[in-house]
């Protein structure tokens, strides 16, 4: 590895610590305590990244990307089997993803506004979709996989948003691993039942 690629990693993974010790708050981490924490002068930042924020949103791409990776061995490899349906497959990754959401708050949190103020085909929350369709084996109609995963996405993200309220107006502490899981068992049965019924009903007509 050259001396620059271990500096941008080491410039990444200390900018990473200090967006979780100060709980995503982007304003009060200066390029200043950024080149202090990280040992480098402070012409680094813009040398190897143009600007603070271009440095925050590779931090931020990094750790999803952490995430996405998890999918891997199923977009390589979409026709292996694993004895699961597509509900519990769906619910297991979802399950595993919404872990992943709450174990890296302050960088998620960014990176869900960040979609939202400008959703685009190559944002997180895309990515994450696709992912989320290789846990759909079955012979469904593409548009129906499509709309499952695209509202079990943003049901994670607005229930991740409004973690502090949840209790209050869902019924689930989403702080709790149990009810959290629980969560996306209910919202992914819900979403399967729904596509269940809109075949049926197709079929009839």
């Amino acid at each position: 590895m050259s001396n620059n690629k271990r500096s941008r990693n080491h410039i990444i993974e200390i900018t990473t610590e200090l967006l979780k010790e100060y709980s995503g708050d982007t304003k009060k981490i200066t390029s200043r305590i950024i080149a202090e924490r990280a040992e480098i002068g402070l012409g680094s930042i813009n040398y190897f990244f143009g600007s603070k924020e271009n440095l925050i949103t590779e931090c931020i791409q990094r750790s999803i990307n952490k995430m996405l990776i998890g999918f891997k061995p199923d977009i390589t490899a979409p026709a292996k089997e694993d004895a699961l349906t597509d509900k519990t497959r769906l619910i297991s990754w979802a399950s595993q993803t919404f872990d992943f959401l709450f174990e890296n708050q302050a960088i998620v949190n960014i990176s869900i506004l960040s979609d939202m103020q400008n959703y685009l085909t190559n944002s997180n929350s895309v990515y994450t979709q696709k992912g989320f369709l290789f846990a759909i084996k079955s012979n469904q109609k593409e548009e129906a996989k499509k709309l499952l995963v695209f509202i079990l996405v943003s049901a994670m993200q607005v229930a991740f948003l409004a973690k502090n309220i949840t209790k209050e107006i869902l019924g689930y502490d989403l702080y709790s691993k149990t009810e959290r899981d629980q969560f996306i068992y209910d919202t992914v049965t819900m979403l399967f039942d729904g596509i269940k019924h809109k075949e049926d009903t197709t079929n009839e007509i």
